[in-house]
């Protein structure tokens, strides 16, 4: 384990006070013309938040929660990278990689890491380059292939010779492509699995029927980020880098739009937990290094089949609904589990249904 070394969250208190400046001397525009989300997140609503981050939110706590995680810092390829590493207390622990996407970090895995160890895995959930407390790229190339490659350096490290993946968003595309490296990967678990109609559909079923449509209404009103993330990653920087309010205000709304939400993300999460989230973006300035993995990677996206076996959590209001059938060409399913509620960040909505689906995969493939 040389080249490996300890690692602890301590936010000074400069930046605290930085970013409670910040919050206080926000200019803020007029309100929206609509009674409801369909402009961006409201203003009174974004205004609301602001406030309890600058004088109810405690960092402080969610630090110190934050710690109790082994947390340690390796380098790979030139990078910095940061991880959390749980050991099981179980002689027979099997090693597990969880990777995050965007706009989600190391926090929405919180409370599905403690319930994983007890379960019987080693847990090790890294920060993307470019991510939370990894290092930021100085130069192009690293796109999901080399995230891939990286990861099963670090499990390499930690001294795993076989491990599973699991991971939704940049996290399952990051994870299909360690199954499509093999390596010491046994086995791959997704929550966002990305499939495609093989053919024309003259008559589509139920499934594909929702499948479609999801994808319409995505195209058409949600996927304005990637569009701007995947061509110009440093033009929405800026603001995201200087403006907590921009930050809180362009991860917030992905919350409301892509959880199981039922129209406002409180249903689904904790003011304190969004704020969490976002504040690993904020204090380490992430806005412009961590949208720059769309502008890497949007341009060469790999399909190829994954042979390893697979196992498949599909929550209803996913972002994009790939039915089984669409998923069978790109992944070799073993597993595949209709949830009955959740949506995109599953491990933080709803972590027992994530816990015991990823588990008992697992448990078929260590």
């Amino acid at each position: 384990m040389s080249g490996i070394s300890p690692f602890r969250i301590a936010v000074t208190d400069d930046e605290l006070e930085d970013l409670r400046i910040r919050l206080e001397v926000t200019r803020w525009p007029e309100a929206e013309c609509v009674d409801d989300w369909s402009q961006g997140i409201p203003l009174a609503y974004t205004q609301e938040l602001a406030d309890y981050w600058a004088t109810t939110y405690d960092w402080r706590a969610r630090e110190q929660a934050l710690n109790r995680f082994d947390h340690f810092t390796t380098e790979i390829d030139g990078l910095d990278i940061h991880f959390i590493h749980q050991r099981s207390s179980r002689p027979d622990a099997f090693p597990l990689l969880i990777t995050h996407g965007w706009p989600g970090s190391i926090v929405e895995f919180h409370k599905v890491i403690e319930p994983l160890t007890e379960r019987g895995f080693d847990v090790v959930c890294p920060s993307l380059p470019g991510y939370g407390f990894s290092g930021k790229p100085t130069r192009t190339g690293w796109s999901v292939e080399r995230i891939a490659a990286a990861w099963d350096t670090l499990m390499g490290r930690l001294g795993y010779e076989r491990y599973g993946a699991q991971g939704g968003d940049w996290g399952a595309s990051i994870t299909a492509q360690i199954g499509r490296n093999g390596g010491g990967c046994t086995g791959i678990h997704l929550n966002m699995p990305l499939g495609f109609p093989p053919g024309p559909l003259d008559n589509p079923t139920d499934d594909e029927k929702r499948a479609l449509e999801r994808m319409k209404y995505y195209r058409k009103w949600d996927n304005a980020y990637a569009k701007q993330q995947s061509t110009r990653p440093q033009t929405i920087g800026y603001g995201l880098v200087d403006s907590p309010v921009a930050q809180l205000a362009w991860i917030v709304e992905k919350f409301w739009s892509w959880t199981d939400c039922d129209g406002h993300p409180e249903n689904a999460l904790t003011r304190d937990e969004m704020l969490d989230n976002v504040m690993l973006y904020w204090l380490t300035a992430s806005g412009a290094s961590s949208a720059r993995l769309y502008w890497e990677s949007f341009r060469t996206f790999n399909t190829g089949r994954v042979e390893l076996p697979t196992g498949i959590a599909s929550f209803p209001k996913e972002i994009l609904q790939s039915p089984r059938s669409w998923c069978e060409a790109g992944f070799n399913i073993t597993h595949w589990t209709d949830m009955p509620r959740g949506g995109h960040f599953a491990a933080f909505e709803q972590p027992e249904l994530y816990v015991d689906d990823v588990a008992t995969f697992f448990d078929s493939v260590r």
